[in-house]
């Protein structure tokens, strides 16, 4: 664990924290490699064990953070080599005599990871550059294998266009080098790619070194020297300034948007998102439940992305239809509202099934969500995504939303399926209903749209011809049932029924809905669409998930991680969770994965909603 290094906001893999040095770095930072080599910065290089030109005793200054001699190897250096001891000059005979921050450089393929550091450097990353499986298997391994709150160099790598592809994967400091590097080379650098200086014809740039020298003409004018240094300053700017938009969208949610965008500039960018998304866990247990922002799908990729993949997986494993004795299932599609349940096309749905809604479940079909029970559509992120709409569907949309949906009825046996779908929904539903060897009646009018006179008319008359009289006696499904599929959804499945009792009663107004029992609140809807327990709904809850155990005090703020004991390892950021220890119970929101809590020295954990003294 570490005293140095505290991490303040997250999204996915990317932070924003500080390490505390004689001078504070707030992190994703860019190192000057010069003040590192000079020694002069509040990070320090000791370099190569086999460079005796400088002694790191001389900057043992405990408000440094001392990087420890290291080997320069190559990333394919024969393992024998990797792992033996760094002679004469070891890490560990440096420690003593430094009383601050240590840092250590880890090659891709040693065998042992040290602990108790408070940066981890990886070695040779500069030649990851264009090598994606090489690059996303070095930073999982490091960061797998380290605990939470400390930091991740990668030297000698960054340029503006792959920072943002960089930090989203989990790095926190990167520096100059490339940037300066290319200078030397009489490369131009952006955002959207590197420019050779000799076939550039004006500046795409407003910054000082380009508003200067006027025209690229005059740069490629000047002596070798000082175009190389220009050109070097140019591409450092770019690169700051790329950090300073990558590190707004970290704090507004929405770095996973700006990475889709940002990775088309190199196929092997791309790659590396594509690969960080097959490991699925590494950014599941780090990406948020739920996000202000709206979810933007609008690449191939998107559909890989946490938020899509956790909903898809939840409905399946923590979802079931309300009433056992509903044997009909009614498909629609989606619609550009949200909730669905507000859009005009929906509105006209329920117009169709007026007398039979009670009789049948709906699901909705969508992409890249796959499917959503009615119930689930104001569960973040089914009322919170937005997607590029053409009308036509591509194999991987298709193939996607195909295998939810085959998975749903495949679990969920209903008697009789119908599909009011057109369009890529229809080559979605007949391709499960060929899979599975189902009949699904389909109820659009051969021409003219879902929402025609015909086609509404068909859709109530094939339910009329399903659902019987008797069955359309039943009272009035409980509102109840939409409340603990919420419950289900965020806790577990059979969680709904503990937490929300027979007796509850459902209260809904402009803000959201209230649940009380016994004229006491037991929990609240938030601005999610989720379910947020009050103290005494929090009694009803299993005494074994979501908790977070804390040591012998009465918190009265924001818990830190060091007053963490335990916690459920399923716990992820912004979920709602029961604290419970020997002084307090309370009810708050996660800031951290469950691990996280535990694993980590500094950070809020909790930002608590209700508590008492126990």
């Amino acid at each position: 664990m570490t005293r140095y290094f505290e991490v303040t906001d997250r999204d996915c893999a990317a932070r924003i924290g500080r390490l505390m040095l004689d001078k504070r770095i707030r992190t994703p930072a860019i190192l000057n490699s010069e003040l590192l080599v000079k020694h002069q910065g509040s990070i320090i290089d000791c370099g190569c064990v086999w460079d005796r030109g400088g002694s790191p005793e001389r900057s043992a200054d405990p408000g440094k953070l001392l990087i420890l001699p290291h080997r320069s190897l190559p990333p394919h250096a024969p393992p024998e080599i990797v792992n033996r001891p760094a002679q004469p000059l070891s890490p560990a005979s440096q420690l003593s005599g430094h009383d601050g921050a240590v840092g250590e450089v880890i090659h891709p393929a040693q065998a042992d990871i040290p602990g108790g550091r408070d940066l981890y450097v990886i070695g040779a990353a500069a030649l990851f550059e264009n090598q994606a499986r090489a690059l996303v298997d070095a930073v999982l391994r490091l960061k797998n294998n380290t605990l939470p709150d400390t930091a991740v160099y990668a030297p000698a790598l960054a340029t503006p266009e792959n920072l943002a592809v960089l930090i989203y994967l989990g790095i926190d400091l990167v520096d100059d080098t490339a940037c300066t590097i290319r200078g030397y080379q009489d490369l131009y650098l952006t955002r959207e790619g590197t420019r050779s200086i000799d076939r550039l014809r004006e500046f795409p740039c407003s910054c000082a070194v380009c508003t200067g020298v006027g025209i690229p003409e005059e740069l490629r004018s000047l002596p070798r020297s000082e175009r190389a240094g220009l050109l070097a300053d140019h591409n450092t700017t770019r690169l700051s300034e790329e950090l300073s938009t990558v590190r707004e969208c970290i704090r507004d949610g929405i770095l996973r948007e700006y990475v889709e965008k940002q990775c088309r500039s190199q196929p092997y960018l791309t790659a590396v998102l594509r690969l960080l998304d097959s490991e699925h866990t590494y950014l599941e247990e780090r990406t948020p439940t739920v996000r202000k922002s709206v979810l933007v799908a609008n690449t191939a990729e998107s559909q890989n992305r946490v938020e899509v993949t956790r909903f898809a997986e939840r409905v399946l494993s923590r979802f079931t239809p309300p009433d056992a004795d509903t044997d009909t299932l009614v498909i629609l599609p989606c619609s550009a509202k949200k909730p669905y349940s507000l859009s005009q096309s929906h509105a006209r749905f329920f117009d169709a099934l007026k007398g039979y809604r009670q009789q049948i479940h709906e699901i909705i079909l969508t992409s890249p969500l796959g499917v959503v029970p009615r119930e689930l559509e104001t569960v973040y992120p089914a009322a919170h995504y937005d997607i590029a709409v053409t009308g036509e569907w591509s194999l991987d949309e298709t193939a996607w939303v195909a295998s939810c949906l085959r998975t749903y009825l495949a679990k969920h046996a209903y008697k009789n399926v119908i599909a009011h779908v057109s369009g890529g929904f229809f080559d979605v539903c007949r391709m499960v209903e060929r899979d599975l060897g189902i009949e699904i009646v389909y109820s659009a009018a051969a021409t003219g749209s879902l929402l025609s006179n015909d086609s509404l008319a068909m859709l109530r008359e094939s339910v009329a011809g399903i659902v019987s009289s008797q069955s359309r006696e039943r009272s009035r499904r409980s509102p109840l049932a939409t409340v603990r599929a919420i419950a289900d959804y965020q806790f577990g499945l059979g969680v709904g029924e503990q937490l929300i009792p027979d007796r509850a009663r459902v209260k809904s107004g402009k803000s959201g809905f209230r649940i009380f029992a016994d004229r006491e609140q037991i929990a609240s809807s938030t601005r999610y669409g989720t379910i947020a327990p009050t103290l005494a709904g929090a009694a009803n809850m299993p005494p074994d998930i979501y908790r977070v155990e804390i040591d012998d005090f009465l918190p009265k703020g924001s818990i830190l991680a060091p007053g963490v004991v335990s916690a459920d390892p399923q716990i992820r950021p912004m979920d709602e969770m029961i604290v419970c220890g020997s002084m307090a119970f309370g009810v708050e929101r996660a800031m951290m994965s469950g691990r996280e809590m535990v694993e980590s020295s500094r950070g809020v954990a909790v930002d608590p909603r209700a508590v008492k003294g126990e």
